[in-house]
Parts: C-alpha cells; sequence; structure tokens
C-alpha cells in the first residue's frame, strides 16, 4: 500500500498517526493541499487519505492506480461517491468516534444558554455585580433543564449519547422522525413526528446528516412553531437550519436562544447571518466540538482499522 494523506494538519499536531504508518506501511504527509496541488500529489499513490480536501472525477480519471479513498472524518460530501464507484475506488469514513466530546459539547451548549452563563460572566466584567443593590444579579431569567422536554432529531451515535447525558439532568427525551422516517419507540424514546415534536421541545438538538431531505430541516415555519424560551442547538451540519430565519427569531424573541457549532460555510470567510453582533442568547462555537484529542486519536486508530481491511 502506498498511501499520502493530503490535509493531515486538519487532525492537530498532537496525535500520533503511528498506527495508520504501521499499516501502510510508510504515509507521505502533506499538512495541506489546495485544490491546483491535487493531482501532482495524488499521482502514483493508491491510498489517499483526506479529510476536507475535495476529490472528484477528474481527479480518478487522472490516477487509474487509485484504489483506496479514506476519509479521516464522518461526513463524505467531499467525495464524488459515484465517479468513485465508477472507477471501482473504494471509499472509507470513520464513525462512533465522537460520542463523549461531541454530546458533552452539546451539554455544554445547553447549560451555558439554561444557567445564561455568558451573559452573566458579561455583566460582572462590566462592573454590574459591584454596583448591585442586594447580593446577586438576576436580570437574565434561568431556565432549570429538570423535568424538561428534550427533543433529538437523529439518534445515531451522536444523537444517544445526548440521551443519556440528558436523563441524567433529569430530563424527558423525545426523538423526532426525519423526513422519510416512520414514527414509534426507540430505546424506549418516542418517536414523533417534527411538526408534533416542536412545539413540545424545551430544548431541540440536532444529529443528523445534511442531505437534500434534511437542508433547512428547520426553517421559519418551524421556528414559529417552537416555544418562545424555547433552545435549540446544532452540533450536526450547517444547513440543516436556515441561518437567516433562525437571526431573524432570536431578535424577535420566537425562540429563547441558540448554540451552534457549525456553519453552512466553513470557515466563514464570506460572513453569515449568525455572526452579527446583535443577536440576543446564541453561543457559537468554531465547529470544535468533534476536536478533543481523545476523538481526534480515536479517528487515526479507526482509519488505520478500515485500512488494514482492504489490505
Amino acid at each position: 500500500m502506498k498511501a499520502v494523506f493530503l490535509d493531515a494538519k486538519t487532525l492537530g499536531d498532537d496525535v500520533d498517526l503511528s498506527p495508520i504508518e504501521s499499516v501502510t506501511g510508510g504515509l507521505e504527509k502533506y499538512d495541506r493541499t489546495t485544490p491546483d496541488q491535487i493531482l501532482e500529489r495524488i499521482r502514483g499513490f493508491d491510498t489517499v487519505l483526506v479529510n476536507k480536501v475535495v476529490l472528484t472525477r477528474e481527479h480518478f480519471e487522472a490516477c487509474p492506480e487509485l484504489k483506496t479513498i479514506a476519509v479521516v472524518a464522518t461526513g463524505l460530501n467531499n467525495i464524488d461517491q459515484a465517479a468513485a464507484k465508477d472507477h471501482g475506488i473504494k471509499v472509507m469514513n470513520v464513525t462512533n468516534y465522537g460520542r463523549s466530546t461531541v454530546a458533552q459539547h452539546t451539554m455544554a451548549l445547553m447549560l451555558a444558554l439554561a444557567t445564561r452563563l455568558l451573559d452573566y460572566t458579561r455583566d460582572v466584567q462590566a462592573g454590574r455585580w459591584g454596583k448591585s443593590d442586594m447580593f446577586c444579579l438576576m436580570d437574565h431569567p434561568i431556565m432549570e433543564l429538570e423535568g424538561r422536554t428534550l427533543g433529538i432529531v437523529g439518534y445515531g451515535d451522536l444523537g444517544q449519547g445526548v440521551a443519556e447525558r440528558a436523563a441524567a439532568f433529569g430530563m424527558k427525551v423525545l426523538l423526532g422522525a426525519r423526513p422519510g422516517q416512520e414514527p414509534g419507540v426507540v430505546d424506549g424514546y418516542s418517536r414523533i413526528p417534527l411538526d408534533e415534536l416542536l412545539p413540545q421541545a424545551d430544548v431541540l438538538s440536532l444529529h443528523c446528516l445534511l442531505t437534500d431531505e434534511t437542508r433547512d430541516l428547520i426553517g421559519a415555519r418551524e421556528l414559529k412553531m417552537m416555544k418562545p424560551d424555547s433552545l435549540l442547538i446544532n452540533t450536526s451540519r450547517g444547513g440543516l437550519v436556515n441561518e437567516q430565519a433562525l437571526a431573524d427569531a432570536l431578535r424577535a424573541g420566537e425562540i429563547g436562544g441558540a448554540g451552534f457549532d457549525v456553519l453552512t460555510e466553513e470557515p466563514p470567510r464570506n460572513g453569515n447571518p449568525l455572526l452579527a453582533d446583535d443577536i440576543p442568547n446564541l453561543i457559537m462555537t468554531p465547529h470544535s466540538a468533534w476536536a478533543s484529542r481523545e476523538a481526534r486519536q480515536r479517528i487515526v486508530g479507526i482509519t488505520a482499522v478500515n485500512l488494514k481491511s482492504v489490505l
């Protein structure tokens, strides 16, 4: 196996790539690869590893020796899978590596919003506590999560991890049926149509992939169906929520707050409606929910196992 990793820097400098190197018998590595560098860097290799580098039919036609693409991530939207199949190229990805870290990040966003953590921190930093006429500040309403209803859309490994942690906080969990999914009962949780879930959910957390069916899953119509103090969490994919509609809903007080780790364009070089500085009770993090060192090292291990399976 002759392997090259086109964007190794995306896993960070603190992970050990030796499990992959031992399976492949060595690994040529580039920190980053621009679109115009791809062809020259993959020629002569039968195995290409990528995280976010885009591989297309043009690359496959120019490199008939290419046999395997290992995506060191879950999403496969950067690979032309139909073209890969046409050229007999096996495409593999990594799943079930981030349950702990993504669920932890999801709960952190939920807790920070519910307790208005950032608002109270800013108040203290601005000196408002020192000027208070009593011992505390109570300017921002706090939501107690115990007894509240958490709606989860996407009950895979990550959604299950969030459900487990939410149960520890005494929350009631309901599942939302994605387009094409049948209602029913899963792991003792009721899965109901999204239109039925939205008015009931105190917190809605998204954990599904972005597809044609889930794009703009939550738009202006759906946001109006939610409770005015409800919270919306998205640590899954940008595009599941219409960002302009969410910005408008938060400004209008149609929902209580939102915590997002993803945007439709990453990095957001061209701006984004959710990056405006006048949106209340919104927390944005830079697609970092997956990025604990433990999770990134698990990606390496799973990739090595995947590659070993094709030897």
